[in-house]
């Protein structure tokens, strides 16, 4: 049998954002979560006692404007501008312990 090769561990040099397919893929998958949450809730609205009823009702009304945020919320730019350099680490390494 065929093993698979083992994925290497890719290091970041760039204060580069994520790449815009990427970010709306995953944007897209958040929002179809709460949709599907917010589905749920209206089949769950009609099938629970009162009490949760009007919980799960006011989740299903509530969600897609919390979806919607969430969807749109994403490509902002940090407070951080331009490059960043490398510095040395001014931390100070322990010295040997005494023997």
């Amino acid at each position: 049998m065929l093993d698979k090769p083992a994925r290497e561990e890719v290091h970041r040099i760039t204060d580069a954002g994520a790449g815009l397919s990427d970010d709306q893929s995953g944007r897209t998958r958040r929002y179809l979560w709460s949709m599907g949450i917010r589905t749920a809730c209206f089949v769950g609205a009609v099938i629970a006692p009162s009490p949760w009823r009007w919980f799960l009702v006011a989740g299903a009304v509530f969600l897609p404007y919390v979806a919607v945020i969430m969807a749109n919320a994403g490509r902002e730019r940090s407070d951080r501008e331009g490059f960043t350099v490398a510095m040395k680490p001014t931390r100070r390494m322990l010295g040997r312990g005494s023997s």
